[in-house]
């Protein structure tokens, strides 16, 4: 057991630390800056989310760098949908979803995509939002700024609308804190593609325009169009000033079921492109960092918790056996206890760090901050649990989370939210 302990451990820093200095050497890729005002379309798939709909649409209303309400399409499956009245009502574009063949995120945004192109549309850049979102007044000023500077892909700053309402939002909310505020403004610096996340981005027009729509259909469409990125080499960045607030699931048992929802599409869409990556990484073209740094994945992390769960299983071995090797179980007790409370210290100490490079920007209050100092590595070992449930459901389907936080009133809204 030990043995296999060091191989595991031995192999994940060696992975990890050659993905670290390999992302060093970036991309290097030639921007085409654009001077042209740009014309944006927003994509939002709504199915029966009637009670935060609103929220969005406002905020949408008072950008700074306004949106001609005929380019905002709201997507639904049925116009007994309460969705389809408001949004009609306030004179944006609705569209009624006809085919179902992938009931799922995905397949919304590849129905309207191509309505657009089949009448003749097009736009610069298409943005993809959720029905639950609020965007900063700012946000399509700072991501016009991006789409100018040439990148294919822009990211916005993913905040929360509801982190202080309990300690399960508050956890979630770092969740896209470790994907953002870590994974992809390191990525962006050293010229890496950067992974998407659900939503608050823009893709270029041109680029959907030629896939005839939005082809990407897994239970996490998001990374698999992030991989696709990585594969066609799209230039990538992640604009920390284009900021939006989404809901959290105020639920634990919410939270395990879209975890094994984002872990089961991971795989899945590594799955898909796996041998392309591969084929491109042993080719070593220019995006030949960002191709190891993705092949590489969680690899390393999956390496780890094994070792620690060998270490657990020896530990609770030991404990059975106390007894027959006439040997103290307190000894072996107190020896798991140790284990168990170091790793929990370790991420205790992740999580202080995480949100000391967040400082004030995350919208948690102080009191919601010490509680999920303390409460974040229980939430993160939830991960074991989810994996191991993604890799029981065979047949794991697409499932819409309940939103209610409808901000009508923007960031005074979520300001209000933050002091109580």
């Amino acid at each position: 057991m030990i043995v296999v302990q060091m191989i595991l451990v031995i192999i994940a820093v060696w992975l990890l630390l050659r993905k670290y200095l390999i992302s060093l050497k970036g991309a290097g890729r030639e921007l085409v800056k654009s001077t042209d005002e740009p014309t944006f379309a927003v994509l939002i798939p709504a199915k029966d989310e009637s009670a935060v709909i609103e929220g969005l649409l406002s905020s949408l209303d008072n950008q700074s760098y306004k949106i001609n309400k005929n380019d905002i399409y709201v997507i639904v499956e049925d116009k007994n949908d309460p969705t389809y009245n408001i949004a009609l009502k306030r004179g944006n574009r609705v569209v009624v979803r006809r085919d179902f063949t992938y009931k799922c995120k995905g397949g919304a945004l590849d129905e309207a995509v191509k309505l657009i192109i089949s009448e003749g549309k097009h736009y610069d850049a298409y943005f993809i939002f959720d029905a639950d979102n609020v965007l900063d007044k700012d946000f399509f000023m700072e991501m016009k700024d991006s789409y100018k500077k040439g990148y294919d892909v822009g990211i916005g700053y993913r905040n929360t609308k509801n982190g202080n309402d309990n300690i399960y939002a508050a956890a979630s909310s770092l969740t896209f804190s470790m994907i953002n505020t870590l994974g992809n403004s390191f990525k962006a610096k050293h010229g890496l593609t950067l992974t998407v996340s659900g939503t608050g981005f823009y893709i270029r027009g041109s680029i959907l325009e030629s896939l005839g729509g939005y082809p990407f259909y897994s239970l996490t469409e998001d990374y698999e169009f992030s991989l696709y990125a990585v594969l066609n080499n799209l230039s990538t960045t992640y604009n920390r000033e284009a900021k939006y607030y989404d809901e959290q699931p105020v639920s634990y048992d919410v939270t395990i079921r879209q975890r094994t929802r984002w872990i089961k599409g991971y795989f899945t869409a590594r799955r898909m492109y796996y041998r392309d990556l591969k084929e491109k990484f042993i080719n070593k073209d220019s995006n030949y960092a960002s191709t190891y740094v993705t092949l590489v994945g969680v690899k390393p992390y999956i390496l780890l918790v094994l070792a620690l769960l060998c270490e657990i299983i020896k530990s609770i071995f030991d404990i059975s056996m106390a007894s027959f090797a006439d040997k103290p179980i307190g000894m072996f007790v107190y020896n798991l206890a140790v284990i168990l409370f170091s790793v929990y210290l370790a991420l205790v100490v992740f999580t202080a760090v995480l949100l000391v490079i967040e400082k004030d920007s995350l919208r948690l209050n102080k009191w919601m901050k010490f509680k999920v100092l303390f409460y974040n590595p229980l939430f993160l070992a939830g991960y074991v649990k989810c994996l191991y449930l993604s890799i029981k459901s065979k047949n794991l389907i697409w499932e819409r989370i309940p939103h209610t936080v409808n901000s009508s009133l923007g960031e005074e809204f979520i300001e209000d939210r933050v002091k109580k």
